[in-house]
């Protein structure tokens, strides 16, 4: 009997070993909030259309263009984005557009374990015209923030945002971006 026992324990916390290598283990991090953005392709189109329109109206109107870009429009275009690279720096993004900040909420892993993570950015224009994406805060839950974070997460802000201007986006200059209230305003003019 005692041999049989030792086989079932040890079949059990195989089973139990090789259960918890097959899923993974969240370790914390910072609580998504309670108001979860939808995501949807429809979203990004009607970005894409929205610009095109204020491109053409850009043209009749000395070249100024004024896009608001919505919580959910941001927020599945950053889905898109990270869902078309290999190893993401998170998934699931949440972007809320509050008090002058982005605020990003994602998911990332490291091996098994997956923490939520949360990032605070504000995005101001550069002397050039071009979106200057500044991190506040990062909170990776029990995870080191990773080298080169802020180059890494200001890079595909600065791709959504060129990215969404498509061709234009070399004969634009941003003027001013404005977040709040679920909102970001972007101001420029068409060079």
């Amino acid at each position: 009997m005692t041999s049989y026992y030792k086989f079932a324990t040890l079949s059990t916390l195989s089973v139990f070993f090789l259960s918890t290598l097959a899923c993974s283990i969240n370790v914390g991090g910072p609580v998504y909030p309670s108001d979860p953005i939808p995501i949807s392709t429809e979203s990004v189109l009607v970005l894409h259309e929205q610009f095109k329109s204020a491109i053409e109206a850009g043209t009749n109107n000395n070249g100024t263009i004024t896009i608001s870009v919505t919580e959910a429009q941001i927020t599945s275009y950053l889905t898109f984005i990270f869902n078309s690279q290999t190893e993401p720096i998170l998934t699931n993004p949440q972007v809320y557009l509050r008090d002058g900040q982005m605020h990003i909420y994602g998911i990332t892993h490291k091996g098994i374990f997956v923490a939520n993570i949360g990032i605070n950015v504000s995005v101001n224009v550069n002397e050039q015209g071009q979106p200057e994406i500044n991190l506040i805060s990062a909170d990776f839950g029990p995870f080191p923030v990773p080298e080169g974070f802020k180059e890494v997460i200001a890079r595909v802000v600065q791709e959504a945002f060129t990215g969404t201007f498509g061709p234009i986006a070399t004969g634009f200059r941003l003027e001013n971006v404005s977040i709040a209230d679920g909102i970001m305003t972007v101001t420029g003019r068409i060079k």
